[in-house]
């Protein structure tokens, strides 16, 4: 099922522009904080539940450079995708909803 689900994830990253890895990156939470910190130094930039075990992170660095993160319950962080030119948005007074 978790091979599936990244797949899937790298599947559709794949049509909206990301760069698909060819091999899903995972660690320990801490240790994958300090890849991103450290290494890559990146900060984390929007965060969202998948559902009450998975968390979706993305994170980008001073370049725009980013990555995709799902950090799990069970204290496990993988990288399922990267990409670059990452551009933030705010909604001013109209609902994108």
């Amino acid at each position: 099922m978790r091979a599936f689900i990244a797949g899937l994830l790298i599947s559709l990253a794949g049509q909206a522009g990301a760069t698909p890895i060819a091999e899903i990156i995972c660690e320990a939470t801490p240790d994958m904080l300090e890849r991103l910190e450290g290494r890559m130094q990146s900060s984390r930039a929007a965060i969202g539940m998948r559902d009450a075990e998975q968390l979706m992170e993305v994170w980008k660095d001073p370049r725009g450079d980013w990555v995709l993160v799902s950090t799990y319950a069970t204290g496990t962080s993988c990288i399922v995708a990267m990409g670059q030119d990452w551009q933030s948005f705010e909604a001013v007074g109209e609902d994108l909803g």
